[in-house]
C-alpha cells in the first residue's frame, strides 16, 4: 500500500462553512492554486458531488482526471480515482473536527498519489504535502474571507 501524506489547520468557522467551500467544486478555481476546472458529473440523492472531473496544474502534475466521492456522515469526505492520464491513484479524505463549542474547525488532509511514470518517493511526498499545504492554506482563507458557500451551507450544491 502507498504511503500517505497528512497535514492540519484550524479554520475560524463552524464545520458546516468549511463543509461548505469543500462541497462547492465550481468555486475550486477560485481559491485552489492547482484546479484550473472542475465539474460535477453526478450527485447523490441529497446534492452532493459523487463523480468530479478536475483539470489539474500541479507543476510537475499536469492532468484531467475524475474523483469519485464518498461523504461519511457531516464532517467527511472521502475521494478516489476514476480515471486519469497521469496518476495510478489520487486517495484522499477532509476530516473536520470542531473545536472551540464549534465555531472553529479543525481540518485534517490525507492524501495518496501515485504517478505512471517513475518518481522517487521522496519527491513523491514532497509534491503531496506542497499540494496539501496550498489547499489548506487556501481553504483556509476562502472560508475565513467569507468567500464560500457561507456559514451554515450544509448541502453543498454548487
Amino acid at each position: 500500500m502507498a504511503e500517505h501524506t497528512s497535514s492540519n489547520i484550524t479554520i475560524d468557522a463552524t464545520p458546516a462553512a468549511v463543509m461548505g467551500v469543500i462541497a462547492d467544486f465550481a468555486r475550486y478555481p477560485e481559491w485552489t492554486g492547482e484546479v484550473k476546472e472542475a465539474e460535477v458529473l453526478s450527485q447523490d440523492a441529497q446534492g452532493r458531488a459523487e463523480q468530479v472531473r478536475l483539470l489539474l496544474d500541479a507543476g510537475a502534475i499536469k492532468d484531467e482526471h475524475t474523483l469519485a466521492y464518498e461523504w461519511i456522515g457531516e464532517n467527511e469526505v472521502r475521494w478516489s480515482l476514476v480515471k486519469s492520464q497521469m496518476l495510478r491513484e489520487l486517495d484522499g479524505v477532509y476530516r473536520l473536527t470542531p473545536v472551540g463549542g464549534g465555531e472553529r474547525t479543525e481540518v485534517t488532509y490525507q492524501l495518496t498519489v501515485d504517478v505512471k511514470i517513475p518518481m522517487l518517493g521522496m519527491i513523491k511526498r514532497k509534491a503531496e504535502k506542497v499540494i496539501i499545504d496550498r489547499a489548506l492554506s487556501g481553504l483556509k482563507k476562502r472560508v475565513e474571507s467569507g468567500g464560500g458557500a457561507g456559514k451554515g451551507a450544509e448541502s453543498g450544491k454548487g
